[in-house]
């Protein structure tokens, strides 16, 4: 009977800290928000905002965890003469500006063959603008919805 006792004793203090260790304390949320989202290794807002801003595009690789997407060469057909190639690089876990880089590459039909061309900056930075906003766009989205 006394190691009945003494093992029924031992199993009511175990669970009296047990739960002690729970409760009065409320848990912290998670702020689904956050600047900072690390599920697949890079921004989650840049990522599908970069994904989104580039469906027009074939896109030849995608890595979440590096944080890199490269499309392939696509043709305006308003501009049948001009290709573009982008790579969208995230660099950061933050949503800031400087977590993210795209590259671009132009090339244009000159006899039938396709020659490299300067990419004008003004394409570059306006990419990066619409990606950062919809990345911003779907952060507020999420805070409110």
């Amino acid at each position: 009977m006394r190691i009945t006792r003494l093992s029924a004793s031992a199993l009511i203090i175990a669970s009296t800290l047990a739960l002690g260790a729970c409760g009065g304390k409320e848990r912290p949320r998670a702020d689904l928000a956050a600047s900072q989202v690390t599920t697949i290794g890079v921004n989650s807002y840049l990522w599908r905002a970069s994904l989104e801003t580039l469906s027009f595009m074939p896109l030849l690789q995608t890595d979440s965890a590096g944080g890199v997407i490269v499309t392939d060469w696509y043709t305006n057909p308003q501009s049948p003469n001009e290709r573009i190639k982008l790579t969208v690089t995230i660099l950061d876990q933050d949503l800031r500006a400087d977590a993210l880089r795209v590259a671009a590459s132009r090339q244009v039909n000159q006899n039938g063959n396709w020659v490299d061309a300067p990419v004008r900056a003004a394409t570059v930075q306006k990419m990066e603008q619409i990606i950062l906003g919809k990345a911003r766009d779907l952060r507020r989205s999420s805070i409110v919805g």
